[in-house]
């Protein structure tokens, strides 16, 4: 299975990026041989419409889940209706996120876990 982590670096070693939108990196990982692709976030600097946009970008990916630290309304949404899970909440290195979902002990999202534009820098 295809799933999307938020990262940021670009392997299996670098921690995850809590925020969706305005990630630094996308893996684009396969659960079973571990196969990698690291996708830069080209909305990571959007002054509106990130969470928007990286969800096309990822739902263009054929994921099947997207696992986060957080992720906004707008992302949430356009991440449902592309048929995506959500699974918010999650932070360490990528490597140990796929090790807790392939043991199952990550659980899918109800709902988005921030306000919009929670991602964008305090100024």
């Amino acid at each position: 299975m295809k799933i999307c982590i938020t990262a940021r670096g670009q392997d299996m070693n670098s921690e995850i990026d809590p925020r969706f939108g305005r990630c630094e990196y996308f893996l684009i990982i396969d659960t079973e041989t571990l196969d990698l692709e690291a996708v830069p976030n080209p909305n990571i600097n959007s002054s509106g419409g990130a969470g928007i946009q990286s969800g096309q970008l990822i739902a263009s990916k054929d994921v099947k889940k997207v696992l986060t630290g957080n992720v906004g309304p707008n992302a949430f949404q356009t991440l449902q209706a592309a048929g995506i899970e959500v699974i918010t909440g999650v932070s360490g290195n990528i490597k140990q996120a796929v090790e807790k979902l392939n043991r199952g002990e990550l659980r899918t999202a109800s709902g988005p876990s921030v306000v919009s534009k929670s991602g964008l820098p305090n100024k």
